[in-house]
Formats: C-alpha cells, structure tokens, sequence
C-alpha cells in the first residue's frame, strides 16, 4: 500500500482546465543568471508533466503553498480558521498540489489546519513538515536549541502524522541542523521512517554545502529549502549550483521577501511590534527608501507583462532553474489565486536575460536573520584576508577560514568565530530572536548576531 501511494502523485497530472490561473510550465532552461556552473557530474531530473516540477523524484504542482502563518500572520494576528481551510481548498482546485508545513509552525497548529484542509483530497497532493527545533512533542511548547536526535525524531514524526490525519509525509525536511547530531544519524533515523512508509522522500533547510553533500551520501536529499528571492539571492552562488550537481530539487522559502516584493510596503511603512520584519535591518527607515528601487523594478514589469507584481517574483524564481518550486505564503484568497497564476507568466531568453541584469544592478543594504556585524577594528584588520570560496554566502567550512565580501544581497561575512562541528553548521544555532552583544576580552571584536525564532524563519 506504501509503495502504492508513493508513486500515485507521480502517476498524476492535474488538469489545466481548472480555471485560467492554474499552474503551468515555465520555460525551464532559458535562465541566463550567472549561477556557478555545475560539472559534468550534474544530474537533470527527468522532465515533470505538464504544469508540473520535479524535486528529485517527486513530483509537485509548479508553485506550492506555504501555510506557515495560518495560525498567526508576521503581524501577529490569528487568522480565521474557516477561511485558512477555504485557502487551502481552494489552492487544490486550480491546480496547487504542494503544501509546506513544520511543527515548529504554531507549533503544531498549522499542521491542525493543513490536515483538515487537505482531507478531502489528500491522495492528490504532497505534503511536507519538518522537524529539528527543540518543540515538546505534548504540548508544542518550544524550549531552547535544537533537537534532532533520532528517537526525538521519530516521535515528532508520529506527532505530525496524527495532527495532518495522515498516515505519511511526502516530503520531510531537518528544520535546521543540530551541531550535535552527525547528520548521518539524521538520515538513519529517517531512513528508517522510510522503511515504514511513514515519510516518502526527505530534505533539508538553512544547511552549508559540506553537510548537503554529506546527507545526500547518506540518504538521498530530494529538496533543499532555503531563504531565497530577488530580495535575497545568496544560494545562487553556492547552494543551487550544488543542487543541480546532486539532481536535489530548491524550494525557496520567503520567495516574495516577506511581502517587500509584493508592492505592499513604501518608504513610510513601520512594523508592529511582534513583526519579524521589525528586527531585520534591510527593513529599517535607513534602508527600505533605499531598497524600494528593487519593488519598482518588479512593478514595471509587472505593467510590461500585464502581471501583478508577486507574480513577477515568482515567474522570475521558476525562470531560474526547471527543479525550483516557491512556496509563497498567504492568508488571504486573492493573494493565493495571484500566487498560482505566477506559473502563467513566462520570458523570453532575451527578457530573463535583461531582469536579471536589472535586479543584480540593485545593491540591497541591510541585511535579513543572518547578519553577523563586526567591530571597525576586526574589519580593518580581515580586510587583507584573501578570498576564498567566492561568491559564497557563507564563509567555506574549514574552521576559522575567511572569505571576500559577498555585497549587495544582504549579507556581510569576513570570518567565522566558531568551528562547524561534525555534523553541524556554524549558522545553526536555533536562539530565539533577540540581539546579542559579546566581548571575549578588553580589545576583542565585538559580534552581535541575530537570529529569527521559528515563525520567523521558512
């Protein structure tokens, strides 16, 4: 029964007749971005049906819905439940059939909210959560760090199959990576929860490329997710072009930058207390005048190609790469239907090819829940360091080692304070959002550092 169900979404293709905004293929191998070529090694995952993307082995609707905020939007209001159902149902009617969910999400009660409202068609679409934040697996209450370990995992995995009234997971993701836990244990643990048909495919969130490579080895990845836009674009330089050489599918989260590339937000808006968007310097009064160069850029093109603005987003992130599949997140039904319809909208080699030279000439100041600032001193004295792994957007992963400066995407890195422990990544840290300031002695460089809390994060 098992085997039968996994290969039932892949035997599926929806049709297109559903209404004019429901999904269909973009023009997959047309993007002219200057990603970081793969080698003869890359692996192109068979062509999906139509209307349809592959990530890895499985099949999902080009677009997918993210449901994260259906128990609390960013500005900390509670959705009504009933039309939370409606979104959902609606998604599948014109042709969504790809939902992103997490524990951490709520904690538990959009996975409450996901499992009803895909019930009545649960055999037609996929479905995903993740694991990873250290959440009670009674109460949902979060506690501090992470928590991968395998009989941990396991039991959260029970938890989410009974909360999404299921009896598997399409697609589970490690949330974030334990330092504590050698990822190899990860996939163990998942590698049996496979065995049992309990999950179908697997993946990972926020990892660096060494851990990437080491979990596929172990258990073949079938999708990454990862902060990803035209807001913030720094996975192309290291992530999806490792993507494309393992034959892992990419599924940006955040994809329209927290509404910013949506057009809803100008030069005088401020956040209410509680908003992530509060907290993240790219948003500040300083920067977002700045940065709003970028949502008028979208919006010409949306008035060229008759779209809306979101909907440029989107079509821009499939244009990338056939194996990318955004899951926007919305609580509101005509957000959703504009969402779905980005699958509609499709450039010429020579149009994707003047966008992406329009949104690289953009330099973003601030940055988003990775800033990591340094002391003028330290600055001045890691400028002489030479360059390695370039382009990154992260520093390379061998203990202290120093990288160039990776500008205008909202990240500043010079070096690494602390060593990747085996099986862990140096940004995987799971404090809940706050800003903090440490000294190590008189003289030190000061690091402040901060880091989002699980609704803050994809």
């Amino acid at each position: 029964m098992a085997a039968e169900r996994r290969n039932e979404i892949g035997r599926r293709s929806f049709l297109l007749s559903a209404g004019s905004l429901a999904a269909s293929p973009l023009l997959g191998g047309i993007a002219t971005r200057a990603f970081a070529q793969a080698g003869a090694s890359s692996r192109t995952p068979a062509p999906a049906a139509p209307g349809r993307r592959r990530l890895g082995k499985l099949e999902v609707s080009s677009v997918g819905l993210g449901v994260q905020n259906m128990s609390r939007t960013y500005q900390t209001t509670i959705p009504s439940r009933p039309e939370m159902i409606n979104i959902i149902q609606a998604a599948f009617d014109r042709g969504g059939a790809f939902f992103d969910a997490a524990e951490a999400y709520g904690p538990h009660e959009v996975e409450r909210i996901l499992g009803e409202g895909v019930a009545p068609f649960r055999d037609k679409v996929a479905i995903t959560s993740k694991f990873g934040w250290n959440i009670d697996l009674e109460t949902g209450e979060r506690r501090p760090g992470l928590n991968s370990r395998p009989a941990h995992i396991k039991l959260a995995v029970e938890g989410m199959l009974k909360r999404l009234r299921t009896d598997r997971i399409d697609l589970l993701y490690q949330h974030r990576v334990d330092p504590q836990v050698p990822i190899e244990d990860v996939a163990g643990a998942v590698k049996d929860l496979m065995a049992e048909g309990k999950v179908l495919h697997w993946g990972l969130s926020e990892m660096g490329p060494n851990t990437l490579r080491r979990a596929h080895a172990a258990l073949p990845v079938s999708a990454v997710q990862n902060e990803y836009s035209m807001l913030w674009r720094g996975p192309e330089d290291v992530i999806i072009p490792l993507c494309q050489e393992l034959g892992i599918g990419f599924v940006p989260w955040s994809p329209l930058g927290v509404g910013f590339l949506t057009g809803a937000i100008d030069a005088q808006t401020r956040f209410a207390p509680g908003d992530i968007r509060d907290v993240e310097s790219r948003f500040s009064p300083e920067n977002l005048p700045h940065n709003l160069a970028l949502v008028e850029l979208v919006k010409r093109w949306a008035e060229r190609k008759r779209a809306t603005p979101a909907q440029i987003a989107l079509a821009w992130l499939m244009a990338q790469k056939p194996w990318i599949v955004p899951i926007p997140g919305t609580t509101q039904m005509s957000h959703m239907l504009q969402n779905i319809g980005a699958a509609d909208v499709r450039f010429t080699p020579s149009e994707l090819a003047e966008l992406n030279a329009a949104v690289s000439a953009i330099e973003i100041r601030g940055a988003g829940s990775r800033t990591r600032c340094w002391s003028s001193r330290a600055w001045r004295r890691l400028r002489r360091a030479p360059a390695l792994a370039p382009g990154s957007d992260r520093p390379p992963e061998s203990a202290g080692a120093k990288c160039r400066v990776v500008r205008g995407r909202g990240v500043v890195w010079r070096r690494r304070r602390s060593r990747e422990r085996e099986g862990g990544d140096p940004d995987a840290r799971g404090a809940p959002a706050r800003r903090r300031h440490r000294r190590r002695r008189p003289g030190a460089s000061r690091v402040c550092w901060l880091r989002s809390s699980a609704l803050a994060v994809g």
